[in-house]
């Protein structure tokens, strides 16, 4: 499995930790993906649509051997194996996969943008990127994505929910 992805888990629905660790179970189920590592779980305030309840946010980084389109199919089809509905844009979900970065590529179709098109503006992407890769910098970019965060003002809107234990892949979902 050659390619690496990093993937952004987010939900605030129901069983919020539940819909993640089956997410996480879904994509290591996959014979073309390996979870290779995951962040911190951490609570955060909604964006756009304010009016719900807080999320539980993470990202996961994958080997996969899967193109980023067939990537983000299986994403999109493990969200409506977990009861995703989209009826208000940033809106309520049980469970949100999106696709950040794919090994360092800038891809540009209808029906995916990579990287993500608002990763860097969104601290809830961007602290758990950080935690598994403090150096990581965007395909294109001149500086590190640490020093968006730094210039972010919703970080306060983001709390460490879940601390991730050891380096153990599924230490979050064991405990």
């Amino acid at each position: 499995m050659e390619n690496k992805a990093y993937i952004a888990l987010g939900s605030n629905l129901g069983d919020r930790f539940g819909y993640l660790t089956q997410a996480i179970i879904l994509l290591e189920g996959q014979e073309k993906i390996s979870v290779i590592n995951t962040s911190s779980i951490y609570e955060t305030d909604p964006v756009g649509y304010t009016e719900q309840d807080q999320f539980l946010n993470m990202v996961i980084k994958v080997a996969t051997s899967l193109s980023p389109v067939e990537l983000l199919d299986t994403c999109l089809d493990i969200e409506l194996k977990l009861g995703r509905k989209r009826e208000i844009k940033w809106g309520p979900r049980t469970l949100d996969l999106d696709i950040l970065l794919y090994n360092h590529e800038i891809v540009e179709t209808e029906k995916l943008t990579l990287p993500h098109p608002r990763m860097s503006e969104r601290a809830f992407v961007i602290l758990p990127l950080l935690e598994m890769d403090p150096y990581i910098k965007l395909p294109n970019a001149r500086e590190p994505l640490a020093n968006d965060l730094l210039r972010m003002p919703d970080r306060e809107g983001v709390r460490i929910w879940k601390q991730k234990n050891g380096e153990d892949v599924f230490a979050l979902i064991e405990s």
